[in-house]
């Protein structure tokens, strides 16, 4: 929501993020929002088409799943290099039980200068 409703929404990267295809470099995944009783079927259909899901976890200080704001879960799934994130994110967003994705498709400043 605040990407989208930001006037301007810049992601600040280094040359180390730099890339051909999404996907190359980081392998953690695409951060997906789900309504918490949707993320075991979703996760299956994920592995069906050749992503790797992971439930994403609260960490040491937190026992269970890590919580939005909204109460959903987070899950991460790595696809491999992504060549074209559109249609992947709007396979993703048409799922029931997706809030969101973090694929941001066509939300940023492209530039090189933020004015």
């Amino acid at each position: 929501m605040v990407a989208f409703n930001a006037r301007r929404f810049a992601v600040v990267a280094d040359y180390r993020k730099e890339s051909k295809a999404l996907g190359e470099k980081w392998k953690k995944g695409i951060p997906i929002e789900v309504v918490p009783f949707s993320y075991v079927p979703l996760m299956k259909k994920w592995t069906a088409m050749g992503g790797t899901p992971t439930l994403r976890m609260g960490g040491s200080s937190k026992a269970g799943p890590c919580v939005t704001d909204n109460g959903n879960f987070v899950v991460d799934v790595d696809f491999g290099e992504i060549h074209n994130p559109k249609e992947l994110n709007d396979t993703l967003t048409s799922m029931p039980g997706v809030v969101e994705t973090g694929l941001f498709v066509s939300m940023a400043f492209k530039g090189t200068r933020f004015p």
